[in-house]
């Protein structure tokens, strides 16, 4: 089956078209320009160029989040669009999860990171067995703080995965846990990824798509701020 898949959680944007776990194409970018602009022409432009329309694919993927919320929004839309107007499923999958998927590796803590401001990254974390990545917790948005005191109390060597990779390199090799950068071609959310998390996971029709944020908006936080004031 082949699957399109769709990643425009955070600032790059990739398309990538799967036969279940093989890649045959994948566009990526990582320009900064809005992915309402690049999304759909990456897809349109990855397809004709491999010679395959809409109606030859069996699933459309997309990252539904954590991630930027705007980018999200995007994403699932698109999708959305997509799977409807050629009546296929889709598979919404963990953004994290995605990245953990195209990161293989033995001995280390697949430690996805993604900056969420405020202080905070999303995170979960995996260790690779029997071929893909285990979750050892659920997706969630936390401190730099307390994802070290978690990291600390496994005690395996990490490594760090997205956008806020760096950041976390720099404040948790400061407290001396054991953690690397995924190599470039790895660290930053591809398509790939959210393919290979699809193969296996939950598909829906399209009107059941829904994005996962983790935390409310900036507008729905002053929303509920005005409210407690009143």
């Amino acid at each position: 089956m082949l699957i399109l898949a769709l990643e425009s959680s955070a600032k790059p944007a990739s398309v990538a078209v799967c036969d279940e776990g093989a890649l045959i194409g994948q566009y990526f970018q990582n320009s900064g320009l809005t992915h309402s602009r690049t999304l759909l022409l990456m897809a349109e432009s990855l397809l004709k160029n491999l010679g395959i329309t809409i109606s030859d694919i069996g699933l459309v993927a997309v990252a539904r989040g954590p991630g930027s919320f705007t980018g999200i929004r995007i994403g699932v839309s698109a999708a959305k669009g997509l799977a409807w107007g050629a009546d296929i499923d889709v598979c919404g999958v963990s953004t994290l999860e995605a990245m953990a998927y195209q990161t293989p590796g033995s001995g280390v803590i697949l430690c996805p990171v993604m900056d969420a401001r405020r202080s905070q990254v999303y995170n979960a974390l995996f260790k690779w067995r029997g071929g893909s990545p285990v979750r050892i917790n659920e997706d969630r948005a936390i401190s730099l703080e307390a994802l070290a005191a978690d990291l600390k109390k496994l005690g395996e060597p990490v490594l760090l995965i997205g956008d806020g990779a760096a950041m976390s390199h720099c404040y948790l090799s400061a407290l001396g846990i054991s953690c690397r950068i995924a190599p470039n071609l790895m660290r930053w959310q591809t398509a790939y990824g959210v393919a290979l998390a699809a193969v296996d996971a939950n598909h829906i029709r399209a009107i059941e798509l829904e994005p996962v944020y983790l935390r409310p908006s900036q507008a729905e936080r002053e929303q509920i701020t005005e409210a407690t004031l009143r």
